[in-house]
């Protein structure tokens, strides 16, 4: 017992000489292989729904996502839209990951698309430099990150505004980063229970990404879905990156409560909810960016907004509004 005791102080005093020794280069590695457990994810706003008569400023964030991440052990960022280039990139190298969430706003010429391409290309780079940063994109998400690696729109229109549905899981799921450490039984649920939900009209078709050389060498496919004509990718993970997409919405189950066909909210598709977002929140935790003063930090967090309530029957029960 003595021993076992030992063994962490004997750690930390080897890495303390270490970097005493050997200078910053081994002290940032040592840094590299703890976790940050107060990790802060950012969530990208965009431009409010048309016909939102509750609707405040020019842009929102559907509390659901916010509410996903918190569940996990994250707090929350809003990244607002029309920002400048240099206040992205500050915001980057102050946040652990990014979120990318559900909407309806144009892929390629909102402001919303926009700040996801800067964003996008920050954690390019900083992954190519050994920073790790992870990217999470839900439905809206999802297309967006097939457009930024495509540098084309490839989307296809399915029949999937509401419905709920299986994975049909690939043979890469099993090892795949995101799956492998789920439950046996919440993957056969996954499999074989009607328990993701999706709300979308457009989607990536199998054909259309086989297609494409550039998604074929980013992304891994994990899951597909068919809509009784075609067959499109639910679920997605980077190989060389922390990038993962699903076309599917797994905060909606525990958050959302609108009564629609597809809207599941069993105890498997919450589980599956749980273990996605906990999935991501430790991607998060294997970076170390940083806030340059707790005062920075406080006036950057979602707690200093209020999320407006939209009644039962919304499509999101609560959203914030930004200026």
């Amino acid at each position: 017992m003595v021993l076992w005791m030992c063994r962490p102080a004997a750690a930390v005093l080897a890495a303390l000489t270490a970097c005493l020794c050997y200078g910053p280069l081994l002290c940032a590695a040592a840094r590299n292989q703890q976790l940050n457990y107060r990790p802060i994810i950012g969530v990208l706003a965009q431009e409010n729904l048309p016909g939102d008569q509750l609707a405040q400023g020019s842009s929102y964030i559907a509390a659901s996502y916010v509410k996903y991440l918190e569940g996990a052990g994250a707090r929350v960022v809003p990244i607002r839209i029309n920002r400048t280039q240099e206040e992205y990139a500050k915001i980057f190298y102050s946040i652990n990951g990014l979120l990318l969430p559900g909407g309806d706003v144009d892929l390629q010429t909102s402001q919303f698309s926009q700040a996801a391409k800067i964003f996008y290309n920050l954690a390019l780079r900083a992954n190519d430099a050994g920073d790790y940063f992870p990217i999470w994109g839900t439905c809206q998400g999802f297309q967006q990150l097939s457009v930024l690696t495509a540098n084309k729109n490839l989307l296809t229109l399915t029949d999937t505004k509401a419905v709920a549905l299986p994975l049909t899981l690939t043979l890469a799921a099993q090892s795949s980063r995101l799956f492998r450490n789920f439950p046996k039984d919440l993957l056969q649920s996954l499999a074989e229970e009607n328990i993701t939900s999706n709300f979308h009209s457009w989607s990536l078709s199998v054909q259309n990404f086989s297609r494409n050389a550039k998604l074929k060498r980013f992304y891994k496919i994990l899951s597909t879905n068919n809509d009784g004509k075609k067959e499109f990718i639910s679920t997605m993970e980077a190989y060389r990156y922390p990038f993962y997409a699903v076309q599917w919405h797994p905060e909606k189950s525990p958050f959302e409560w609108i009564d629609k066909p597809g809207m599941i909210h069993s105890t498997s598709a919450i589980r599956a909810s749980f273990y996605t977002a906990s999935f991501f929140v430790s991607e998060a935790m294997k970076n170390h960016h940083n806030f340059s003063s707790l005062l920075e930090e406080e006036r950057a967090l979602i707690y200093n907004f209020s999320p407006i309530y939209r009644g039962i029957h919304a499509v999101f029960v609560q959203n914030y509004y930004f200026d």
